[in-house]
């Protein structure tokens, strides 16, 4: 075994320049001589971000749209750029509080990786939208561009007959990415063949992607529903899974938050017609967990179905069916017995509209919107936009702002207060007055709390509700920077 060598200050910060931005790092104030009046740590902004997104569509017909935004307002220099493979600009943001928008048609539409500096790195977000208006692949599909990592959950993908499930995976770096895949199902890990590894490992080459057909993981099964677990063994990459379904639709999968022992699943639709949860438990360890649906009035227990336990190492899901009957609401999850705590992991696989007209979309596990978070692309039609709210512990209070459009306009903004337990759909939510084009929607914690947060985007076409689901997450557009003299960790919020 390799013996590591003491991390230096030095070495910390860069290390986190890498993978999460820098902040702005000051000289320490003088400790008095007795020890006493340690300082404490201080919440500093981040001078680089890092955001990857994958190829939109394999679909000649499909139409996307790009949105960038950093929120706050003027004031500083800084850069924020998405490009290319070759490192053609796509996108290019030039001061905050004003998104700029992109587009690009069929399937030559590449993936993009980008970096935003100096006064555009705090809390830069960009979003791609995708509308395919026929075919196997039809449907309304978005995704937040993501922050590469290393460990990724996608509960809810599939490799049974009609649905075509690939992971994408996009290495921002200048070094290849060694990436391995495995996935759960009602049984233990799936491996691929029995002459193959267990987890067979894939290598992306630098500022590129590896496109990954989870059938090729299991076949010689069908699963119904399964859950993949995404490592990078070395170097780093944002993933994400496409989800194409013969007769209801496609949209984007993101990976879900956790493993933790309560999530919220927040902004399932008012009249979505089927719900199903799928969960994972990693480990050996069973868990039980008690199952809620928070809605305008406070969290219920769906009729049979409030409870769910799961095996260690196995998926499980729960048929949900019509569980919010007109009222948009969000699904918490949290252990039967707080002193058997598990890990867990899940996502919502959630279909809107019936037989031929139906069009589905996943809400995965999120994490509290935090400070601030923001959701990028938004649209000012009429009930296009609908944003859910749900405190899912105690009171709390939250800003919503809208930016301008990406073609002017005036912003505005608005406070909410939140009923602990319950979940509030804001329709219609603030949006720029003025203006056209796609705008963005941040949403500020101002007292109590936690508080998640989703956008449902809905732009129907020929009588069906093609939709997606976005939630929001902390930007992360801090970083907390201790005292360098005592403690040489930097630590990410």
């Amino acid at each position: 075994m390799k013996q590591r060598a003491p991390l230096t200050l030095a070495a910390v910060t860069a290390a986190l320049a890498a993978v999460t931005g820098l902040a702005f790092l000051t000289a320490p104030a003088a400790t008095p001589a007795d020890g006493a009046g340690r300082a404490a740590a201080a919440r500093m902004p981040v001078e680089r971000s890092v955001l990857v997104c994958p190829a939109p569509s394999s679909s000649d017909i499909a139409e996307t749209t790009y949105t960038s935004l950093t929120p706050g307002k003027g004031g500083g220099a800084g850069t924020a750029r998405l490009a290319d493979k070759d490192g053609k600009a796509v996108l290019d943001l030039k001061e905050p509080g004003k998104p700029v928008a992109a587009t690009a048609s069929g399937a030559e539409a590449p993936a993009l990786t980008g970096a935003a500096e100096g006064a555009l790195a705090p809390g830069w977000t960009a979003q791609q939208t995708t509308k395919v208006s026929a075919g196997h692949a039809r449907g309304l599909l978005g995704l937040a561009c993501t922050a590469p990592g290393t460990d990724f959950w996608f509960p809810g993908v599939s490799t049974a007959k009609g649905r075509q499930d690939y992971v994408h995976l996009t290495n921002p770096d200048d070094t290849v990415a060694e990436v391995a895949i495995k996935l759960h199902g009602p049984r233990r890990a799936c491996s691929r063949t029995n002459r193959a590894p267990p987890d067979p490992v894939y290598d992306v080459a630098p500022r590129s992607t590896t496109k990954v057909s989870l059938s090729q993981l299991a076949p010689d099964s069908r699963l119904a529903d399964a859950t993949a677990h995404v490592t990078a063994r070395s170097g780093r990459v944002g993933a994400s899974v496409h989800v194409a379904e013969d007769g209801t639709g496609a949209d984007w999968l993101p990976a879900s938050a956790g493993p933790a022992d309560s999530l919220v699943l927040p902004g399932i639709p008012a009249d979505a017609t089927s719900v199903r949860l799928v969960a994972f438990a990693p480990g050996e360890d069973d868990a039980d967990l008690t199952v809620k649906l928070s809605g305008p009035t406070g969290p219920i227990n769906p009729a049979g179905r409030e409870r769910l336990h799961l095996k260690g190492g196995m998926t499980e899901t729960l048929d949900l069916g019509d569980v919010t009957r007109g009222e948009a609401g969000s699904l918490l999850l949290a252990p039967a017995d707080p002193k058997k705590a598990v890990p867990v992991v899940a996502a919502l696989r959630v279909v809107r509209g019936t037989a031929a007209k139906q069009e589905l979309a996943f809400v995965p596990a999120s994490t509290p919107v935090g400070e601030r978070a923001t959701v990028a692309d938004n649209r000012a039609d009429d009930k296009a936009t609908v944003l859910t709210l749900t405190a899912s512990g105690a009171d709390a209070k939250v800003r919503v702002t809208a930016s301008p459009g990406t073609e002017g306009g005036q912003g505005a903004a608005t406070e909410i207060t939140l009923k602990g337990g319950t979940t509030r759909a804001v329709t219609p939510p603030p949006a720029p007055s003025g203006g056209k084009g796609p705008y963005a929607l941040t949403v500020e914690t101002l007292s109590g709390g936690p508080v998640h947060a989703a956008r449902t985007l809905t732009l129907p076409h020929d009588g069906i509700p093609m939709f997606t689901v976005q939630a929001f997450g902390d930007d992360r557009s801090t970083v907390s920077v201790p005292k360098a003299a005592e403690d040489p960790s930097i630590l990410l919020r």
